[in-house]
């Protein structure tokens, strides 16, 4: 098994070099001189004028003054050190910020995994077993209105008519991690209670979406398993049919399951840029919107980048996965 991680991991390398490459491009290519924009900035913070001097100065100190394969190099060989430069607004470290920013996005993705998954694979489950019924059409009909709903509306939706001072159903905070009186002497139990209470909304916009096409992919999945010849078998067998469903059927169904998980994280990230903004949450998409009004090149790619490595995180998690799933799959090979 730790043979297979180290080789996946190593054959991950030229993946994630092809991203740098790309990530380096888009920043050539965004709109805007950085040198300018920072001079800019420290024009005003001095209250002077922007001078050529000083354009020419941040160019040398960040290295815009060489060429572009040179300052792909210097970026490439900070990467390895984990070193993504600094910030163009503050010149604080990219990877400070990130750190700062991603454990509150990482919570609230896995918990949105987490809760999808549970809901939805055994949804899909009853739905395959009891195909046109009325259950069937219904949950079929909900399923495809939610996972047709834009999240920002939803979001909108949910802060007029289900958060404090809407006037309405008064259930949620409307922004923020925590409430007007929060004090770090808290009890842990308590500091804990008013996370959730303040997350449990983003996190029902966060989830909806994805549970919701996880569970149209597991009923496709079963009722695509519980047609084939070895089901059939199996009933013909006389085993009761909670075995053949949850013993023989299962497993191959969650196949195509796991695949969706080695998209999921990376896109649940990406789709916490609408969530985090709209209720003021200071997680990584909070900061990627801030960066790309800011303009702030550095930032913007360490974030690229970072999200890079949880896809192939996710593709690694997912190989992984198959085994647990179907040992017929293995990660090794024998003789």
């Amino acid at each position: 098994m730790l043979t297979y991680i180290f080789k996946r991991i190593f054959l991950f390398i030229p993946t994630l070099l092809l991203v740098t490459v790309i990530t380096f491009a888009i920043g050539q290519l965004a709109p805007g001189d950085p040198a300018e924009l920072k001079a800019g900035g420290l024009s005003e913070r001095a209250d002077r004028g922007v001078t050529k001097k000083m354009i020419e100065n941040i160019r040398k100190q960040w290295h815009m003054d060489e060429p572009i394969p040179v300052q792909y190099g210097y970026w490439v060989g900070n990467l390895v050190r984990l070193d993504f430069g600094k910030s163009l607004k503050d010149e604080r470290p990219v990877i400070d910020k990130i750190w700062e920013r991603i454990p509150i996005t990482l919570l609230m993705s896995f918990i949105s995994i987490l809760l999808a998954y549970l809901i939805a694979v055994p949804l899909g489950i009853y739905s395959a077993t009891h195909p046109g019924t009325k259950t069937d059409k219904i949950s079929t009909a909900i399923l495809f209105m939610l996972y047709s709903l834009p999240s920002f509306w939803v979001a909108t939706l949910g802060i007029i008519y289900l958060c404090r001072g809407s006037g309405f159903i008064e259930l949620f905070p409307s922004a923020k991690l925590h409430s007007v009186d929060y004090s770090p002497a808290w009890p842990f139990a308590d500091k804990a209670l008013d996370l959730l209470w303040h997350i449990a909304l983003p996190m029902i916009i966060y989830t909806y979406g994805s549970f919701a096409y996880i569970s149209r992919q597991m009923r496709g999945a079963m009722l695509e398993t519980i047609r084939q010849d070895y089901i059939r078998t199996a009933r013909a067998k006389g085993l009761s049919e909670r075995v053949v469903v949850y013993k023989h059927a299962l497993r191959n169904s969650l196949i195509p399951i796991i695949t969706l998980l080695a998209g999921l994280l990376p896109s649940l990230i990406g789709g916490s840029v609408i969530v985090e903004q709209i209720f003021s949450i200071p997680g990584m998409g909070q900061l990627a919107i801030q960066a790309l009004n800011e303009r702030d090149y550095p930032l913007i790619m360490g974030e690229l980048t970072f999200s890079a490595i949880l896809t192939l995180f996710g593709v690694l998690l997912a190989d992984l996965l198959y085994s647990v799933a179907d040992p017929r799959i293995s990660l090794t090979k024998k003789g």
